[in-house]
């Protein structure tokens, strides 16, 4: 997995103290360090194990605003817009194209969500097509479905998952941030109920500020200083195929059965539709009153198990000391082994629908675990001891909102005016029984 995501040069110096500290450098920990740098912040951006190597480089790569909860939807018409801008402004190429994301189905049920969200989202200035039948086959040329229709965004997008972390963080060194891979944060350092500082496996480096993107990791490191963050984890399969039919679907489409993305290299990344796997674990038993309100409905598509996470990773109980040796250092990268039923379901698929994808082969599959919260709405919230910012659980939506993701996260440290209201994201509707309404589109 790790041969495609470009490299990142730790470095040079060790830092003694800094302004902010960022933990996770996936999408949203190198946005967040990106847009504090540009801000004249003092940033260090440490990760456990390498620049975007867990699953902010194993998702679709999709840079929507279709179907986002509308809580959500600002923020993600916010980032499109931070896509559309980045390359040109970093000098980096994050692979963002404005293609467009075509949804088609055979299911009238599916177009009746989709209307009723259109409706709704054009209160936010954001507008989509609802596809007719021969519109619908006007946008998947090639495809044997007699779609009923679908919808279509023009404006939204897709960028290369293996690109996109990497080159925000180098950019992010540019503006004189500093970036140090294979070194774990094991805590927080506290001292008279603020931040200090925190440690490292390198040892301590002071700061006032911490902001906590750590994904899948985040509820765990929480745990560690008594602060709840509910979070479950789905454990998605996805893969890249081989260029034997460049351009044959030259936009990101979700069909009932598959979703795809085209690479700029004329590949595939491919997916089955809202699938995954939920494995049992001490994490999940803690919230699971919180989390079964929206894991029934999802219940048919989801393979429940129990397998090695309950013991070792992310969600299993997990006790250590700021002095010794910590999980994050045990499992640096999460490489969770792809669900081959669902390779081959895949592949099957979109042969069944597009013929001219007949020599189509897998060339690689992997596995990611997909932090999510119960109302699927993620936290960019303080939380905890003052000067911990929490940025995480982001259900799946995090690598196409990271940009809007972390200039909120910028603006909120620094206490600028935020780009959006942060009220939806806020870390206390998880814990004092207020969520924010129920479950959202996803």
């Amino acid at each position: 997995m790790l041969q495609n995501i470009e490299a990142v040069p730790d470095s040079g110096e060790f830092p003694q103290a800094v302004d902010v500290v960022v933990i996770g450098a996936g999408i949203v920990g190198t946005a967040a360090a990106y847009e504090l740098a540009r801000k004249g912040v003092r940033v260090a951006l440490f990760e456990k194990g390498l620049v975007g190597a867990e699953q902010s480089s194993r998702n679709w790569g999709w840079c929507r605003q279709q179907n986002r909860d509308h809580r959500e939807l600002p923020l993600a018409m916010y980032s499109l817009r931070r896509w559309g801008e980045l390359g040109a402004e970093t000098g980096e190429e994050l692979g963002f194209r404005r293609s467009g994301i075509v949804y088609a189905t055979t299911r009238q049920s599916e177009i009746d969500t989709w209307q009723a969200w259109g409706a709704k989202a054009r209160d936010f200035g954001f507008n989509s097509e609802i596809l007719t039948p021969s519109r619908a086959r006007e946008l998947t040329p090639g495809s044997t479905t007699q779609w009923l229709g679908g919808v279509w965004s023009h404006d939204d997008g897709h960028a290369d998952p293996f690109r996109a972390s990497p080159a925000l963080a180098r950019a992010a060194q540019k503006l004189g941030a500093l970036v140090h891979q294979n070194c774990a944060v094991r805590g927080l350092d506290i001292e008279a109920g603020r931040i200090s500082g925190v440690w490292t496996e390198r040892g301590l480096v002071r700061a006032s500020t911490v902001v906590c993107a750590g994904g899948t990791w985040a509820s765990l490191f929480c745990r560690r200083h008594g602060l709840t963050l509910p979070l479950a984890h789905v454990n998605g399969t996805a893969m890249l195929t081989s260029d034997a039919a460049p351009g044959v679907i030259p936009t990101p489409l979700y069909t009932p059965t598959f979703a795809l993305r085209p690479t700029i290299d004329g590949a595939y990344a491919l997916s089955v539709s809202g699938r995954g796997r939920l494995e049992i674990t001490p994490q999940l038993f803690r919230h699971a009153r919180q989390f079964w309100p929206g894991f029934r409905n999802r219940l048919p598509n989801l393979k429940i198990r129990i397998g090695k996470s309950f013991f070792r990773g992310p969600e299993a109980n997990a006790h250590w000391q700021m002095d010794g040796e910590s999980p994050f250092e045990r499992q640096r990268i999460l490489d969770p082994a792809p669900d081959h039923a669902m390779v081959d379901e895949a592949l099957r698929a979109i042969k069944k629908e597009y013929p001219a994808m007949a020599a189509l082969q897998v060339v690689r599959a992997w596995g990611g675990l997909i932090d999510s919260t119960p109302d699927l709405i993620p936290v960019i919230s303080p939380a905890g001891p003052q000067g911990l910012l929490v940025a995480a659980g982001f259900s799946a939506h995090g690598f196409g909102i990271g940009p809007g993701a972390g200039r909120l996260v910028a603006d909120l440290v620094c206490g600028d005016t935020p780009i959006v209201d942060p009220a939806p994201f806020r870390h206390a509707r998880l814990v004092d029984g207020t969520e924010l309404g129920k479950p959202g589109m996803i």
